[in-house]
C-alpha cells in the first residue's frame, strides 16, 4: 500500500528554549525567517506525503494559524503591492491538506502517535519530528526511507551514527547490513550507556511505519516518568515482522538543542543568496 499520510508529533512544552517557548510553540522559532515545522512539512510533501496529522497540544494555535490562510494579511499585502510576500504566503496554505488531533497531556512520544491512530486509519504512515532538519542531499530524506519500505515492505527507521560519547542521548539499533546503507534491525535500545549500545547507529526522527503498531502502543506499558516510549512499542514490532533501517544520506540539524538550532540558523543564512554575501562578511568581521 503506498504511503500518503505523516504525522507530526508538536506537543511538546519545549522546556529547553525557555523562555522563549513560554508563549510560543517550539516549533514556531525561526530558522532565518522560516518556522523550523515549515521546512519539516516541506520535506514531507518533496518526498510524496501531503496529507499531514499534526499532534499539537496546549499554546499550539500559531502552528495551527501559519498552516492556514491568512485573509486579512493577504488583503493587506495585496493592496500595497507586495506581490513577492503574498506569494510565499499563499504556498504556504497550499503547501498540503492539514488535520490537527490533539494530546491533552506530553505523555511520550509513544502516545503522541497513538493519538493519531484514528486519523491515520489502517495504513502505513510517515512520522517527522520537527527537531531534527535533515537537508544537503539530492533525494528528501523521507523519501529515502519511503524507497527502502516499497522494496522490503516492512517499517523503517532512518538512522545516523553518532559519537559514543553522546550515545545515551539517543535510541539506538542493533542489526545487520543488508544492502549499502540499509540494515535490517534485531533490537532497539532506548538511551544506553556507551558501554551497553549494541552500535553507534542513532535513531534520528524519520520513521516509516505500518497500523499494526497502534494495538502494540496502546498495550505498552509507560516507563517510571509515565511515558509510553515509541522505542518500546517498535521493538515489540520488531518481534512480529522484519524492520529496516536506513542510514540516510544528508545533514541533520538538532534544532531541539540550542547549539544545534544556532548552528542551523547560522548554516541556513549562509545557503541564502539574498543573505549569504554580507552574512559571511560579518562572520568575518567578527573577533572570536
Amino acid at each position: 500500500m503506498n504511503v500518503r499520510k505523516a504525522v507530526f508529533p508538536a506537543a511538546g512544552l519545549g522546556t529547553r528554549f525557555l523562555p522563549a517557548t513560554k508563549a510560543q510553540p517550539k516549533e514556531m522559532l525561526p530558522l532565518v525567517d522560516k518556522p523550523a515545522i515549515q521546512y519539516v512539512v516541506e520535506e514531507s510533501v518533496a518526498s510524496g506525503l501531503d496529507q499531514i496529522i499534526i499532534v499539537t497540544g496546549r499554546s499550539k494555535r500559531a502552528v495551527e494559524d501559519h498552516f492556514d490562510t491568512a485573509f486579512e494579511l493577504e488583503h493587506f499585502l495585496k493592496e500595497r503591492g507586495k506581490l513577492e510576500d503574498l506569494s510565499q504566503i499563499q504556498a504556504i496554505s497550499k503547501l498540503a491538506e492539514v488535520s490537527y488531533v490533539r494530546q491533552r497531556e506530553p505523555l511520550g512520544l509513544g502516545h503522541a502517535i497513538l493519538v493519531a491512530r484514528a486519523l491515520v486509519g489502517d495504513e502505513p504512515f510517515g512520522v517527522f519530528l520537527c527537531d531534527d532538519i535533515i537537508g544537503g542531499a539530492s533525494v528528501p530524506c523521507m523519501r529515502q526511507l519511503l524507497d527502502v519500505y516499497d522494496k522490503y515492505d516492512g517499517p523503517v527507521i532512518a538512522v545516523e551514527r553518532v559519537p559514543r560519547e553522546r550515545i545515551h542521548q539517543y535510541g539506538v539499533i542493533a542489526g545487520r547490513n543488508i544492502d549499502g546503507n540499509v540494515w535490517e534491525i534485531s533490537d532497539l535500545v532506548e538511551k544506553p550507556k556507551a558501554e551497553d549500545a549494541p552500535s553507534d547507529l542513532a535513531i534520528i526522527g524519520r520513521y516509516v511505519l505500518t497500523p499494526d503498531l497502534f494495538p502494540i502502543l496502546a498495550a505498552t506499558a509507560a516507563d517510571k516518568r509515565g511515558e509510553i516510549q515509541l522505542t518500546d512499542g517498535l521493538r515489540t514490532l520488531r518481534t512480529q515482522r522484519p524492520m529496516y533501517a536506513v542510514e540516510f544520506e544528508g545533514t541533520r540539524y538538532d534544532t531541539g538543542d540550542k547549539l544545534g538550532f544556532l548552528k542551523a540558523t547560522v548554516e541556513f543564512a549562509l545557503a541564502r543568496p539574498d543573505l549569504a554575501g554580507a552574512f559571511r562578511e560579518y562572520l568575518k568581521s567578527l573577533r572570536l
